[in-house]
């Protein structure tokens, strides 16, 4: 019940907030539409593209509602390397009264039914604490969405942002998901302090390693879109700390829960000895998670390791370019900061731990 009157809290309490700046962003957009593929009204060859590539006129009808729902409109696929055809459904947007272009298709109902199933999975295997965790995940795509990121558009500080962020994420959702107690306390502190090691380290070393933040092609785009008002080496650094905070949970939330669990098992446990037997499992939850850290940065970066492993070029050259230095820096720093939070964490549970946790049950501290 605890949990289920948080969750409505936090829920009341932005809902007014990111109801304004929703509405206003939905009045600035551009129209768009959805359409379903009814005819191809042309299809050829054309001799300005490659052999094989096919130029396509096509009628659509208007689903999504609105002033033209219903009606048919023609569109040209102005990429080659895609064939359309009839029952596909696109975003199109209009650039003037008559003129429409294909921006994207509709990937809507693969995306729904994935996230149904996500969602049914979390709540079969999680029951209450998964609806916490929804509730929680929600609350930060909402900060990040709508506080986050117009916040560093409007060119204030971004590093000052992602810590704003933070703190509004962390206690949102560590207790929603996890329960009032003394263990999701310490894992909240635990989680503010190893953000803190990791920014510090994270400035340091972009400092160090003259990291720009303008190495991938995104940071161009938004130089070309708000020229002068970004500060892309700070973005650079809210990313690392906004990456981190994800896995910080399962790290302060794990530990602080294993002191608690040893201690009622062994009320004689004196703190010296609790926080090395919490460790023992830490070192354990220390090296899967390192192996794990590095294979999803490497998943992440595969078609940018693709392309200089093609290269064929010595790899300390490689690692001086920046767009990997910033990429091996993310990854180690991020790293550091989440094994430095297996110690914090664990300390600050055997400090915080209670004589009277031993004679507590198990569901009353869950």
């Amino acid at each position: 019940m605890k949990k289920i009157l948080i969750a409505i809290f936090f829920a009341f309490v932005f809902f007014s907030i990111f109801t304004n700046k929703i509405s206003a962003q939905s009045e600035n957009q551009p129209k768009n539409y959805q359409g379903t593929i009814t005819q191809i009204l042309e299809k050829k060859t054309s001799g300005t593209f490659n052999a094989g590539e096919m130029f396509q006129k096509l009628e659509l009808t208007i689903t999504s509602k609105g002033d033209l729902f219903g009606q048919k409109i023609s569109v040209e696929n102005l990429d080659p390397r895609i064939e359309y055809k009839v029952g596909n459904k696109l975003m199109i947007y209009q650039a003037d009264e008559k003129t429409f272009f294909i921006a994207d298709q509709v990937r809507t109902n693969a995306l729904l039914i994935l996230f149904v199933i996500f969602i049914f999975m979390v709540l079969l295997i999680s029951k209450w604490r998964g609806l916490g965790s929804l509730l929680g995940m929600a609350f930060s795509f909402l900060v990040i969405i709508y506080f986050i990121l117009p916040k560093i558009a409007e060119g204030n500080n971004p590093i000052l942002i992602a810590i704003l962020g933070s703190l509004m994420i962390i206690p949102a959702t560590f207790y929603p998901s996890h329960g009032v107690n003394r263990k999701t306390t310490v894992a909240v502190f635990s989680t503010l302090l190893a953000l803190l090691v990791t920014g510090f380290l994270a400035s340091f070393f972009i400092n160090f390693a003259k990291l720009s933040g303008l190495s991938s092609e995104e940071a161009g785009f938004l130089q070309v879109m708000y020229p002068g008002l970004l500060n892309m080496k700070g973005l650079l650094l809210a990313g690392v700390i906004i990456g981190v905070l994800g896995v910080l949970d399962d790290i302060t939330v794990s530990q602080a829960s294993i002191v608690q669990q040893l201690k009622i098992a062994n009320p004689k446990l004196k703190a010296g000895e609790l926080y090395v037997r919490a460790m023992q499992v830490g070192h354990d939850h220390i090296s899967s998670m390192v192996n794990t850290l590095v294979l999803v940065y490497a998943g992440a970066s595969l078609p940018l390791l693709l392309l200089f492993n093609d290269a064929a070029r010595p790899f300390a050259e490689i690692v001086n370019y920046e767009i990997i230095a910033d990429e091996i820096i993310r990854t180690l720093v991020g790293s550091i900061g989440l094994i430095l939070a297996v110690p914090i964490s664990t300390f600050l549970a055997v400090i915080f731990v209670d004589k009277t946790d031993s004679k507590m049950s198990h569901d009353h501290l869950a």
